[in-house]
């Protein structure tokens, strides 16, 4: 009985000192110092402040290069990626015709000078044969064709070597400026045809979008106009201006084509990009829209939230659902209610339960 009497007693002072401890660790106070933050608050925006649409980058300088002779590829001399400079060789195709009609045509320019001097010295004998009345008008006039008829045949035979010449740089296919090869299409031993693009090259240096704009917004388009590009792939807002607007989309289903050139665009862009063009034409919201800065914004990995405030004054981090982004602001789909406090920027690290304290 007596050893039961223990056990029990063993048992309810180790709850006591359970207990005890316990207590102890409750009465530990945070002591760590207070981060000073800027807090906002969220406001609703009933205009949305920009018409947006979708867009795609290109180079301002770019070229499909083809030729307009049927011959097989000799060498291509470049492949996709390589930087070229201006009338750097290319393409090389087999011209062994050309070589053949040019050696026609230069016998046959040999033949016509030798007609046409012959033509042109009886042409000035018959001329002061005839000052002396020893032929007839009728001999000069025919001697006069003779003479026009061999220098018509001279200048024909000198626009066929002019043709032959032209043809020959159709042969070898040369960069019309610097820039970088993006595509090839042809490889040694292929058949080139008329009109078939072979090399395709681009300038990076200037770049520029291509939006399609629905009807019943082209009115609110100007040129000149200053515009936001948006290119989420890079994670990049860029600046541009409008230098081109259609004023017919018979070709294109009602979407008139407008050209934004972008300013300072970044190493990382590339052609062919999708973007999301930002017109400064406010309209009518069909909901209220709660609008953020994007420099409150914290991600993480694939993650986007922002820091609260709560009712203790500690830092408390809210996972948001994002919308489009407006400029340097962007659009709250969840998460964060009207009227709520977010934190704007801190002057220390922020966690989850961090004290903060109000500026």
């Amino acid at each position: 009985m007596k050893k039961y009497i223990h056990i029990i007693a063993f048992f309810t002072l180790s709850i006591m000192i359970v207990s005890c401890g316990s207590d102890e660790k409750k009465a530990v106070v945070n002591t760590t110092p207070a981060i000073n933050v800027k807090v906002s608050k969220v406001g609703v925006n009933n205009n949305n402040p920009f018409l947006s649409v979708s867009g795609k980058i290109q180079a301002s300088k770019s070229a499909e290069l083809s030729t307009r002779i049927m011959g097989f590829v000799k060498n291509v001399h470049v492949n996709v990626g390589d930087k070229v400079s201006e009338n750097q060789l290319l393409v090389s195709i087999n011209n062994s015709d050309l070589q053949a009609k040019k050696a026609q045509v230069n016998a046959g320019i040999t033949q016509a000078k030798t007609a046409f001097i012959n033509a042109e010295k009886n042409y000035n004998r018959f001329k002061n044969l005839l000052e002396s009345n020893s032929v007839t008008q009728k001999e000069m006039d025919d001697m006069t064709a003779n003479y026009q008829m061999a220098k018509a045949g001279l200048e024909v035979a000198n626009q066929q070597k002019n043709e032959i010449d032209a043809q020959f740089k159709y042969s070898n296919i040369t960069a019309p400026f610097s820039g970088i090869v993006t595509s090839k299409n042809i490889k040694k031993g292929d058949m080139a045809n008329p009109g078939m693009t072979l090399i395709s090259i681009e300038n990076p240096t200037n770049f520029e979008v291509l939006a399609m704009v629905p009807e019943s917004e082209i009115a609110h388009i100007q040129k000149e106009t200053e515009v936001t590009v948006l290119v989420k792939s890079i994670n990049k807002t860029l600046q541009g201006k409008v230098t081109e607007i259609s004023t017919s989309a018979k070709n294109t289903g009602g979407q008139y084509l407008v050209k934004i050139k972008l300013e300072k665009t970044p190493a990382n862009i590339l052609s062919g990009m999708f973007s999301t063009i930002q017109f400064p034409v406010e309209r009518k919201a069909t909901s209220e829209m709660v609008l953020i800065p994007m420099d409150a914004i914290v991600k993480k990995g694939q993650l986007t939230g922002i820091y609260t405030v709560s009712e203790s004054k500690t830092a408390l981090l809210r996972w948001l659902r994002l919308g489009k982004t407006y400029g340097n602001e962007v659009e709250v789909l969840s998460g964060l209610n009207v009227d709520e406090s977010y934190i704007v920027s801190a002057e220390g690290k922020l966690f989850n339960g961090a004290k903060i304290s109000l500026q």
